[in-house]
């Protein structure tokens, strides 16, 4: 076969082949025509001293004229070894090459050739070089374009690869389309585009018909480098692939970790841990692996006693797994004195290099021994997994298939196999137990269950990310004035530190929403509870608590039927209307939690009864293909049509923009609005004068009265003429008195004074001072709220039975 730019071999090497030949043009009478500069190099003489002087005395008339005798006869060309003279008057020996030259007109000649016999020597080595090594070597090559076409293969690579040999003068051709050909191309295309040189050591079967190996892997080193000219333009690229010598089990062990490294562990699921494990070792080391590991549930006890294995995986070389006797997450028993037993108790390898019948510890299990001997397993071999000094289970293997037992480098191989396995087991474990102390703790803090309210029907979920729980909650709290607060909110990060923030942020929430603090001030408040404790951790080196969150907090009146949103940082909600597209609504963005000194401000929405609002965290939306925008449709699109109960809206939530499991944690909270109507409502205004004491009074039990509610007449008296008179002695005018008939009685009386009543002890002396007290003790629950006109002292009775069902009922 021709080797692409390379002389045939059986043909003698021409002075014309090579670069570096000094050319001289002879005319038909002997005068020199063209002298090259490389003539003038080899020779000394310029061009100016030898052009139109005699070529037979200038060189030696003796070679040239027996040269230019000879070449006429021979067909045309001559070469031989001459004598020259040079310049400075020494004689030089060099290689004489002279071929005719076709006459035109009166033209014609002769062209000779010269080069040194030293240079002309190493020239032919160079050449016998290259030769050998791409025909005769076994190394296999080919030349591939610039487009990572083959322009050239040569018979070693064409049989390992079973491709077409190419030789000159062949179009060029796609490289292959063969999973193999594939990786040899992609490796091209990274050498031609980095320009450095590519190796790998991969896995190939012997071509069928090749060798009497035909059918089995060998280990094949591959290389690719580019190929560029003298002025360093990319030519194309050269291919190299060598295989391994088939008893080099070093290489093939080595290449069998690195694999491992690369394939076991690559997610944090204990399972797929160990069947990744079972996956690198079988067909290459065994033909049967099994993964037993030690039950965390158990006690130290149990699992000294060997008591606490279950089976966590299996792989067989064949596919109906006869050799099994133990089903997947099953318990897994083993005699005291099998392998298994041994190389728990010592952290040791335990084998067995020849299985047979009379196997001492095979005798104690007849199950194992009938199923052994009738599969023919003749090697048996187990290794522990251990990883930062704990034992975690056994690693079995079998060899019936395979011919050769388990020796010595097979017992290194599978517990450096076993090595990288048992951490990945161990950070598996240890993920998990995270996670789940991580999600029972997020699970504490979450409300258990939400309770009824007057205000809104409700429905919620959460679900944590497979990854890792967050710190995502939500809440509903109850608000004086029948009123609700609605809070949703995220913090940045997974695991228990997320969770713990998230229960610390969730608490200081529901201490000030007791306050009854707008919105807006709330958020302004938790805020600088978050800088504050950013500020501690700086103080005491030490991680901070929180690191970043956003929250969202709404208060919805069913009176008035307003709902008061402000946001930190944190989507905001969708709302859905009875007649109208759902939507979302427009509250102002605020900085997430954490940054300070930027104020936050909050919006105020007429809400019709039965409108669905949804308060969600933002893995809802970036769980739908992590594009925002179409997870806020999506959104939509599940609340469509919000008559339907909300359970059915929330699995239409979950159904629409959540993969399963999701991404990130997701919390939310789905609420539909209800309105107390005027006739559970009743209102007044009081003069300020001391005759409009007893009128309000008055109108208070007569409301009660219309409300079947007597059994609280005596009580509600006493607190409607205590915080009456109270607004008319220490505060200012207008004052007006509220009766609420919802769940509980609740009595609110409003000035227009900022000044807060606080609750003390009067003396056995003193004259007053024992209303406030006195209210204390007959309400249920009381407390005051500041408004932007002066502030509100309510309190709340419960109500008899029957009237909490009726009120119930409404």
């Amino acid at each position: 076969m021709a080797v692409l730019g390379v002389p045939d071999i059986d043909r003698a090497t021409d002075p014309f082949d090579l670069m570096t030949t000094a050319l001289i043009l002879v005319d038909t009478n002997g005068l020199i025509e063209y002298w090259s500069p490389e003539a003038q190099d080899l020779l000394g003489y310029a061009p100016t001293d030898v052009l139109g002087h005699a070529a037979a005395s200038l060189l030696d008339s003796e070679s040239v004229a027996d040269a230019l005798t000879r070449v006429r006869p021979v067909g045309g060309r001559w070469q031989g070894r001459v004598c020259v003279r040079h310049h400075s008057g020494h004689r030089v020996e060099l290689v004489l090459g002279i071929r005719t030259l076709a006459a035109s007109g009166d033209g014609g000649g002769y062209l000779a050739g010269l080069c040194d016999v030293a240079g002309l020597g190493r020239w032919e080595l160079s050449q016998a070089v290259l030769r050998g090594l791409l025909t005769r070597s076994p190394i296999g090559i080919a030349v591939l374009d610039a487009n990572l076409r083959r322009l050239w293969v040569n018979d070693v690579l064409a049989g390992m690869e079973g491709l077409p040999a190419e030789g000159n003068g062949d179009p060029p051709a796609p490289l292959g389309a063969g999973e193999v050909l594939q990786a040899m191309e992609g490796q091209s295309r990274q050498a031609l585009t980095t320009g450095v040189t590519k190796l790998c050591v991969d896995r190939a079967a012997v071509p069928s018909g090749t060798s009497h190996h035909s059918g089995r892997e060998r280990l094949r080193l591959r290389s690719s480098f580019p190929l560029r000219s003298g002025t360093g333009a990319v030519l194309g690229v050269c291919q190299t692939a060598v295989d391994f010598p088939e008893k080099d089990r070093g290489r093939e062990r080595l290449l069998l970790v690195n694999e491992a490294s690369e394939h076991i562990g690559t997610t944090l699921d204990l399972g797929r841990t160990v069947a990744e494990l079972t996956e690198i070792l079988v067909p290459r080391v065994a033909d049967f692996a099994a993964v037993d590991l030690l039950d965390d549930a158990r006690t130290a006890a149990a699992q000294r006693e060997h008591g606490g294995l279950y089976r966590a995986a299996h792989l067989s070389v064949r596919a109906d797994h006869p050799e099994v006797v133990v089903a997947i997450d099953a318990p897994t028993h083993y005699q005291a004195q099998s392998p298994q037993s041994r190389a728990l108790a010592t952290g040791s390898p335990a084998w067995d290099a020849a299985v047979t019948p009379s196997t001492r510890w095979l005798r104690q299990d007849p199950l194992r021994r009938e199923t052994f001997l009738r599969i023919g397993v003749h090697s048996h071999l187990v290794v522990p997994l251990r990883a930062r000094g704990v034992t975690a289970g056994v690693v079995t293997l079998l060899r019936w298939e395979n011919p050769d037992p388990f020796d010595e480098d097979d017992v290194l191989l599978v517990e450096e196999l076993a090595a990288q396995a048992a951490l990945c087991v161990d950070n598996a474990r240890r993920f998990a137990r995270e996670h789940s102390a991580a999600l029972a703790l997020q699970t504490s803090l979450l409300p258990p269950a939400l309770p009824h309210h007057s205000a809104v029907e409700i429905g919620y979920r959460y679900l944590p990310a497979d990854a890792g729980v967050g710190g995502d909650w939500f809440d509903v709290i109850p608000l004086s004035g029948a009123r609700v607060a609605l809070v949703v909110g995220d913090v940045v990060g997974h695991g228990i530190h997320a969770a713990a923030s998230m229960g610390r942020l969730r608490a200081a929430v529901q201490t000030l929403a007791d306050l009854d603090l707008p919105p807006d001030e709330l958020l302004t408040h938790v805020d600088d509870l978050v800088l504050r404790l950013a500020d501690e951790a700086e103080a005491t080196n030490r991680d901070p608590a929180i690191t970043g969150a956003t929250c969202l907090y709404a208060v919805y009146d069913p009176v008035s039927r307003k709902l008061c949103a402000a946001r930190a940082g944190h989507p905001s909600p969708s709302i859905a209307h009875l007649r109208e597209p759902a939507g979302f609504l427009d509250v102002p963005a605020g900085p997430p939690l954490g940054l300070g000194g930027l104020p936050f401000e909050s919006a105020e929405i007429d809400v019709e009864e039965g409108t669905v609002i949804a308060f969600f965290t933002n893995g809802l939306l970036e769980a739908a293909d992590h594009d925002v925008d179409a997870g806020l449709e999506r959104l939509s699109f599940a609340l469509a049509h919000p008559d339907r109960p909300l359970e059915e809206i929330c699995d239409t939530v979950v159904r629409t923009l959540l993969a399963d499991p999701p991404r990130d944690d997701v919390a939310f909270l789905v609420v539909r609005t209800r309105v107390l109507g005027s006739d559970r409502v009743a209102s007044w205004d009081i003069p300020s004068t001391p005759s409009a004491v007893p009128e309000a009074r008055r109108s208070a039990l007569g409301q009660l009265a219309q409300w079947d509610l007597d059994d609280l007449a005596f009580t509600t008296e006493l607190i409607v003429s205590e915080l009456v008179t109270n607004a008319m002695r220490h505060a200012r005018g207008p004052i007006s008195l509220r009766l609420i008939h919802d769940r509980t009685l609740i009595c609110e009386v409003s000035d227009a004074s900022n000044t807060s009543p606080h609750m003390r002890r009067a003396r056995h002396t003193d004259e007053g001072g024992r209303g406030l007290f006195l209210v204390a003790q007959l309400a249920q629950r009381w407390g005051a709220r500041y408004t932007a006109h002066g502030k509100t002292i309510w309190t709340e009775q419960s109500l008899p039975a029957l009237a909490t069902d009726t009120a119930s009922a409404a």
